[in-house]
């Protein structure tokens, strides 16, 4: 039974090493994914953020931008976010929240809608977008290191199994060289 855990723990050492080496690959695959998806997107920081000029290929640069598109929004809005505005206009162009008060469409005869709403609607997705692509770079990295650790473990765990051996390897030697002197 002994030399069955022994023997295990090479095989589990072995499984930790793939795993690591697997998870280290998966991590700078996934951050390359990233950054190579994002500089698809031509982005470049604009003056007044914190990455001015520059092209947006990364996830601490996509949370620059999500950070100076919210700003520039809530300019857009005068403050208000989506839930706090009005969701049509009435009829001096302010917004309202009551359908009745609305100013009507001439060609469509349906209330005039807010379209600061619309601004907030696609900028929030962007933003999101951009957010994730931080959350997904940082994920990546947890991943490499998570790998490296597991690496390093499956290489410590071996060499210890391996250590355990050799005195098992001795043993059976010994009792080789005894059972042929005893006959």
């Amino acid at each position: 039974m002994g030399k069955l855990f022994r023997y295990g723990g090479i095989v589990a050492s072995v499984i930790l090493i793939a795993m690591g080496i697997g998870s280290v690959y998966m991590g700078f695959d996934g951050r390359d994914r990233v950054q190579s998806d994002l500089a698809r997107e031509q982005i470049v920081g604009t003056p007044d953020s914190t990455i001015p000029g520059q092209l947006v290929d990364s996830g601490g640069e996509a949370q620059a931008f999500a950070q100076v598109m919210r700003k520039h929004t809530l300019e857009a809005t005068d403050g208000q976010t989506y839930a706090q505005m009005g969701r049509f206009l009435d009829d001096s162009g302010n917004p309202t929240s009551d359908e009745a008060a609305a100013a009507t469409d001439p060609k469509s005869g349906q209330p005039v809608e807010n379209p600061a709403r619309n601004i907030w609607i696609s900028s929030t997705a962007f933003q999101t977008a951009l957010n994730t692509a931080y959350f997904a770079e940082s994920v990546s990295t947890f991943v490499i290191v998570i790998g490296a650790a597991m690496l390093l473990a499956g290489i410590g765990f071996l060499i210890m199994t391996m250590k355990l051996l050799q005195p098992l390897a001795a043993e059976a030697r010994t009792r080789a060289q005894a059972v042929p002197a005893a006959s």
